[in-house]
């Protein structure tokens, strides 16, 4: 079974952000990366889909080539080969123009699943992963909580707004891997050393212009200054008539 991990590079949710002079972007100089949250769940799940039916793991990623070392931890973990389609613009990327180049490299691969988060921890868009498999015209699982895999098909447990529903689907399929589906393994020693001997390709992909803009970027106002209150009627006092919460 071909398998496929769609992983991405964000900057670490503790990171100290600054908006660009021009107001649309992020300075990235000095910033710490990770993998985004969800994919680490992705990555994980697809790794137990290969120990579970055997086949291959590959970790695709679209982002700068200086992002080899988190590509390099996925590797880590049980990924048996990366490839980077090299953007340096990738935090600028559409949703669609990222989904775009992420199916090329899908199709040329000859996947048989893709494993991708639910949503990436930077941009919060949740769209990539449904783009992907309409782009394929595959069958699309989103926030996945439970999973069992064959290898024809699956039956999943997605969260909704109305609660846990269980879904058939037939391979080829796009996953998009929801909190509580897996715990993600660290990495050891012996997996760290042998993925500095694993294949890691660097593509140059064919990107599409953008199709959605971002027209201004601005931190969030500073927060008003605290107040002690002297006791409970107090707090209610101005929790109803200051804060109108209750």
């Amino acid at each position: 079974m071909q398998i496929i991990a769609c992983v991405k590079r964000v900057p670490t949710t503790d990171a100290a952000v600054s908006v660009t002079p021009d107001g649309k972007g992020l300075v990235t100089d000095g910033l710490p990366y990770m993998i985004s949250f969800y994919d680490e769940i992705a990555l994980e799940q697809a790794v137990q889909t290969k120990e579970a039916l055997g086949g291959e793991v590959t970790v695709l990623s679209l982002g700068p080539a200086s992002g080899s070392k988190e590509i390099r931890e996925c590797l880590a973990k049980g990924g048996d080969k990366a490839v980077v389609l090299t953007d340096d613009e990738w935090m600028t990327r559409d949703a669609r123009a990222t989904a775009k180049a992420l199916v090329a490299e899908i199709e040329a691969q000859g996947a048989d699943v893709v494993f991708m988060g639910k949503v990436a921890t930077d941009r919060d868009n949740a769209s990539v992963g449904p783009m992907v498999a309409t782009y394929l015209g595959w069958a699309c699982v989103t926030d996945v909580v439970a999973l069992e895999l064959g290898e024809g098909g699956g039956t999943a447990k997605v969260e909704t707004e109305a609660g846990l529903e269980t879904l058939e689907f037939s391979l080829p399929a796009v996953i998009t891997t929801g909190k509580g589906l897996n715990e993600p393994r660290y990495a050891g020693l012996k997996g760290i050393m042998a993925a500095k001997k694993k294949p890691l390709e660097e593509k140059t992909p064919e990107l599409e212009a953008n199709q959605a803009m971002v027209a201004s970027l601005a931190p969030p106002p500073p927060r008003k200054e605290g107040r002690l209150v002297s006791d409970v009627n107090e707090l209610i006092d101005a929790l109803r008539n200051e804060a109108q919460v209750l």
